[in-house]
């Protein structure tokens, strides 16, 4: 198990004190990803620059797909520019291998006498409780991961010291902080031309 699966499993199974935005998860997985490179030393950071090792990833397939789109050295990328990229629609990815592997499933409901409907939910597996007990022992990195995007939990989240860890925290922070921005900005525009609408009386 990886450290960006413990994290979804957090984010399914723990209250958040905002809408959860799967773009926000989605940088918040790359980062959990570039972490979890950086433990054997797949990867390392000179600076904010992300830049492989030549080692091999581990048998996770997910951080295979992680190492395999970190830049080579000559090209060079910051950790914040890897995030977007690695990023772009990452949560749906893991949900996919959730799902695949069994450990995600819908739930169906019957709502009045014709409508069926169905949820995700999570299946009981050791992964699911690994991440629990990760996240019941405050384990530093995954808790400020799911600080970043609305989950919180014992409150102070514990910083992890300065280093590469703390680098990649601070990017995926600063990521988060610029989608929701523009989030807004977009939410406005379109208050806006609503407006604008309104008094021309369409």
């Amino acid at each position: 198990m990886t450290t960006a699966r413990d994290l979804l499993f957090v984010a399914m199974d723990m209250p958040s004190t905002r809408p959860l935005e799967r773009g926000d998860l989605s940088l918040a997985l790359a980062g959990a990803e570039l972490i979890d490179l950086l433990g054997p030393g797949v990867v390392t950071l000179d600076g904010e620059f992300v830049l492989p090792t030549g080692r091999t990833a581990s048998a996770d397939p997910q951080l295979d797909l992680a190492l395999a789109a970190v830049a080579p050295v000559a090209d060079g990328e910051t950790v914040e520019d890897w995030l977007w990229r690695r990023g772009r629609g990452l949560s749906d990815a893991y949900l996919a291998a959730l799902e695949a592997d069994g450990l995600l499933g819908r739930e169906e409901r019957r709502r009045f006498l014709v409508l069926r409907t169905s949820r995700m939910v999570l299946a009981d597996s050791p992964g699911r409780r690994r991440a629990a007990h990760r996240w019941a022992a405050d384990e530093p990195v995954l808790l400020a991961l799911a600080a970043v995007i609305g989950i919180s939990g014992p409150p102070p989240v514990p910083e992890p010291p300065a280093g590469p860890v703390s680098t990649i925290l601070t990017a995926v922070r600063h990521a988060v902080e610029e989608l929701t921005a523009e989030r807004h900005r977009r939410a406005r525009r379109l208050d806006e031309a609503r407006q604008t609408y309104v008094r021309r009386g369409f």
